[in-house]
């Protein structure tokens, strides 16, 4: 039992920290996943979505405390309890997210290791098990240090998880785990490589045959039946390749500008999903005025920097959810000498961590990425 509780507890640990830490590095992305979990589709608790982020921080520096507390060893029973309650709770989300198909990807390991949601639970399951091995034999979790150390080592992982928070918050990722990293191109990561698996489909026919319903199972094909059709329902039975760059576009009145854009030598992506969200505001009645204030002193930043990108030879292009009335508004507002373009929010929030942030590409290939904060940073030839 001795041993099989230090494996368990070093397995544990090790993995806690890695999940907390790749989080950590991204805790917006894990809050738009938060915010999936807590939409009316899924749990049905809207009022915690404006307060994702915060909750997405909470979890992530926790999940790195009491993995590196199992670690050392200290404070074993609350150390356990914390575990046992997290895991029981992950389990439940991902069981939920499984079963139901509500969630296709759990974020446990952020953008690092994507993972289908029965793989999620499985996952959940085993260190479920662990955990319950843990809780059973916490007699055998002995500190590795004095408990003045073990002190010191959870305050110094306590303030270097709040310091690296708050520079990714304010800037980007130290690590982009997303096919738009600095160095990708877009359109290679578009591409389906010759002899990729094609996702296999189920179709399960309806109709009525004699005055009786009748189901017929192909794999495509219409079916020869002496009746009238009802209905079909389609079932995906083996997926196939996806890209890492998907559901990409750069509309404007209906016609896709992507594959013509993303050939200009010298171009300039002022990404903004959600215009209502400038610098992190949230939407309200009662933060209007704020939301102005943070969009014009923001704006100011992006009129600069584009005025120059535009003097030295640059294309600018806004790429935006949001819809017509509200980018026309803005581009008056700020005297923006650019236009908007319409892409999917999802796609915009994955390829940058900030509302707004810009990109500088060269033939579809990024060059420079940066958050809002960091706008001074950029350099035009």
């Amino acid at each position: 039992m001795k041993y099989i509780v230090g494996f368990s507890r070093i397995f544990v640990g090790i993995l806690f920290v890695i999940s907390g830490f790749i989080k950590l590095n991204d805790p917006v992305g894990f809050s738009f996943k938060l915010e999936e979990y807590f939409s009316s589709g899924v749990l049905d608790l809207p009022f915690l979505e404006p307060h994702a982020l915060t909750i997405s921080i909470l979890v992530v520096v926790f999940e790195v405390l009491v993995g590196v507390m199992l670690l050392v060893g200290y404070r074993v029973k609350f150390t356990v309890w914390s575990l046992l309650l997290m895991i029981v709770g992950f389990t439940f989300l991902t069981f939920y997210s499984a079963y139901f198909n509500k969630v296709t990807d759990c974020g446990c390991f952020g953008d690092a290791i994507k993972l289908t949601p029965w793989q999620s639970f499985t996952k959940d399951v085993v260190l479920l098990f662990l955990i319950i091995i843990l809780f059973l034999g916490q007699k055998y979790i002995q500190p590795f240090f004095t408990n003045r150390t073990n002190r010191l080592i959870l305050f110094f992982t306590l303030v270097l998880s709040g310091f690296y928070v708050n520079h990714v918050l304010n800037h980007l990722p130290v690590i982009d785990f997303r096919p738009y990293e600095i160095g990708k191109n877009i359109e290679d990561g578009m591409k389906v490589p010759e002899g990729a698996s094609e996702s296999i489909f189920e179709y399960a026919w309806k109709f009525k045959v004699n005055g009786k319903e009748e189901i017929i199972v192909t794999n495509g094909n219409y079916p020869t039946v002496d009746g009238e059709f009802i209905a079909v329902e389609t079932t995906e039975i083996q997926e196939g390749y996806e890209p890492p760059v998907h559901d990409f576009t750069i509309e404007k009145n209906d016609e896709d500008f992507a594959a013509s854009l993303l050939q200009e030598p010298k171009l300039v992506m002022v990404i903004a999903y959600d215009l209502l969200k400038t610098g992190g505001e949230k939407p309200s009645s009662n933060n209007e005025e704020a939301l102005l204030a943070v969009q014009k002193e923001v704006y100011a930043q992006v009129k600069k920097v584009t005025d120059d990108a535009i003097k030295k030879g640059y294309k600018v292009i806004g790429m935006s959810a949001s819809n017509n009335e509200r980018t026309s508004k803005l581009i008056k507002d700020n005297s923006l000498d650019f236009d908007f373009y319409f892409t999917d929010e999802t796609t915009l929030k994955t390829i940058v961590r900030s509302n707004p942030g810009i990109l500088v590409l060269n033939k579809g290939t990024i060059t420079q990425k940066v958050h809002y904060s960091d706008f001074d940073k950029l350099e035009f030839e």
